[in-house]
This record gives C-alpha cells, sequence and structure tokens, in this order.
C-alpha cells in the first residue's frame, strides 16, 4: 500500500511538471538540467572529433642510456654502411659533422646496441612509408565457405569442389559445411566421409585444420591452402608488380622524350625567330645606308647636267 501511494504520487509530480508540494503534502524536488549537460551526459563528456593519435618517438640524442654504441649511417645505393663501434660522445660528434643529422637508437638488445645517424625527418617518412606498403601487399585471408548435403549428387559435388579450389587458389581459407535436416542428423558419419573425400580429392592445393566439428545440426571444417600455393600466388603477385613498374617506367621514359623534343622544337622555333629578327634588321640597316649615300648624291647628278641646263641655270 505504501509503495502505491508512493508511485502515485511520483505520478502526479510528473504530470503536474512542477517540483514543491503535492496533493498529499509531500515535498518533491525536480532536478533541473541545462541542454549543455544533458547533451554531455548523452555523449558521455567526449568531445567531437577525430581521436587524437599521439606520435611514440624512439630514443636518440642525448637521451640514449648506452656508452658504447655500434654505429650505421644509411646508403644512397641501398644497404647501410657500418662506421664501427664508438663512444656515445663520438658518434654525436659524427652526427654533427655529417650535416646535423640525428643519432637513432634502431636496437637496444645487441651487444653492442645498435644506432643509426640519419635525419629524423627522413627516417619517420621512410618507416612510415614502410609499413603502408607492407600493410598494402599483407592483404589478410578470408574465409569462404562451401555448403552441401550429405545426400549431394555428383554434378553438385564437382561444382563445391571446383568452388572451393577457386578459393584455396586465391590465398583464402575454406569452412567446408554438411547440413542435416530433421533425422537426417542420425547419418553424421556419411557427413565425415563426405568431408573426407573433399579434402582428399583438394590434397594438392589444401590441408586440413584440424578434425571435423558438430556445430548443431551442421558438420564443418576448416581447410587452408598449401605453403606451396601460397608462395605461388607471393611470386605471381611480385610478378604482376613487376610488370607494372616496367610499364610505368616505359610511359615515363616515352614521356621524358616527348618533353625533350618539345622543348628542342620550342628553341629551334625561338632560334629562327631570332634569325628571322636579325634579317630584318641587316635589311633596314641597309635601307638606311643607301639613303645616306643619297643624300650625298649633288642635285646635277641627280637631275643630270647638259649645255641647255647649264645656259638656263648659268
Amino acid at each position: 500500500m505504501q509503495t502505491q501511494f508512493i508511485f502515485l504520487s511520483y505520478s502526479l509530480v510528473l504530470v503536474s511538471g512542477f517540483g514543491g508540494t503535492n496533493l498529499f503534502g509531500i515535498e518533491t524536488i525536480i532536478p533541473k538540467y541545462s541542454s549543455t549537460s544533458l547533451n554531455m551526459i548523452r555523449r558521455n563528456g567526449r568531445p567531437k572529433g577525430p581521436v587524437r593519435t599521439i606520435e611514440v618517438k624512439p630514443t636518440m640524442n642525448a637521451q640514449i642510456n648506452y656508452e658504447t654504441l655500434r654505429v650505421t649511417a644509411p646508403n644512397p645505393k641501398g644497404k647501410d654502411d657500418i662506421l664501427g663501434i664508438m663512444s656515445k660522445a663520438e658518434a654525436l660528434e659524427k652526427a654533427k659533422n655529417m650535416g646535423g643529422l640525428d643519432l637513432i637508437l634502431i636496437n637496444e638488445h645487441s651487444d653492442p646496441p645498435v644506432c643509426k645517424i640519419v635525419d629524423y625527418s627522413k627516417y619517420r617518412y621512410m618507416k612510415e612509408k614502410k609499413a603502408k606498403e607492407v600493410k598494402k601487399n599483407a592483404k589478410g585471408s578470408e574465409v569462404k565457405e562451401v555448403k552441401m548435403s550429405y545426400k549431394i549428387d555428383i554434378h553438385d559435388y564437382s561444382v563445391r569442389m571446383k568452388n572451393a579450389s577457386k578459393f584455396l587458389s586465391q590465398g583464402n581459407r575454406v569452412k567446408c559445411t554438411v547440413a542435416f535436416r530433421g533425422r537426417e542428423v542420425q547419418h553424421d558419419k556419411l557427413g565425415f566421409d563426405l568431408i573426407d573425400k573433399l579434402v582428399d580429392d583438394l590434397g594438392d592445393l589444401c590441408t586440413m585444420e584440424g578434425k571435423p566439428k558438430r556445430d548443431g545440426r551442421n558438420l564443418s571444417c576448416f581447410i587452408a591452402p598449401k605453403p606451396t600455393v601460397l608462395k605461388a600466388i607471393s611470386e605471381k603477385k611480385r610478378s604482376e608488380e613487376k610488370a607494372l613498374r616496367k610499364k610505368r617506367d616505359a610511359s615515363k621514359r616515352v614521356m621524358e622524350e616527348k618533353l625533350e623534343a618539345k622543348q628542342t622544337a620550342i628553341s629551334v622555333a625561338q632560334l629562327e625567330e631570332e634569325k628571322k629578327e636579325g634579317d630584318k634588321e641587316d635589311f633596314l640597316l641597309n635601307i638606311l645606308e643607301g639613303v645616306e649615300k643619297d643624300d650625298d648624291v649633288s642635285i646635277d647628278d641627280l637631275i643630270g647636267g647638259d649645255g641647255i641646263t647649264d645656259d638656263l641655270f648659268g
């Protein structure tokens, strides 16, 4: 009775929408929250935006606590050059003399610890680039599934085997499932025999991971590609990448040759234009020289002289 009374009192307060004293003389307090507070409660106080990632820097320069170090330096041709074993002070001095580079601790578990003289920004860039390439090339294998009944027909069985072979050739794991309906589950021995037959038929491509297991009314097992299959897949992928790189290099060379030919044509056109301008200037200079020579000619030479003109103008 007391519980019903309290519930009725709380309901009346909610209906009224105000705090204070209700009809039964019981004082109630309704908490007041702002919209900002409610929003923070709903999202657990976490601000919006992407999650921040904190960069973990390797031990380098003065942070190295070892006195004797094996120091290496990068070589543009590929493998790093070994500079030898030296003290920490000598290594720091050598890094400073090589252009103000950093001394980064690569392997602290070796004896002595291995350090590398390199620019930290370049070291971080190369490390991130390598990690991206590894992530790009190391595609995780998927799990494919092949379902069948213990009463499967020969043609349907060949189709299932063909699909499983295709999945294994792609480097994927395959889940082989034999489904039972109703009382068919009492013939589980036929299901075990069917899975063994499938594994034997695909013996050149796969190996069974463990033994077949019961999962409710189903019987299933996992088969994975053999190491030879995975090796062939990786070699094929490397050859495709190599061919793609060759194609890119060839297209790059063609583009460079076209650009060089275009620049040569532009330079030839510029030379021809300059030659035309020079010829035009020579032509104008010749005209000016002819005019100067004509100015030096006397009037008699221009109009000619004879006895009559001499008598008229004499």
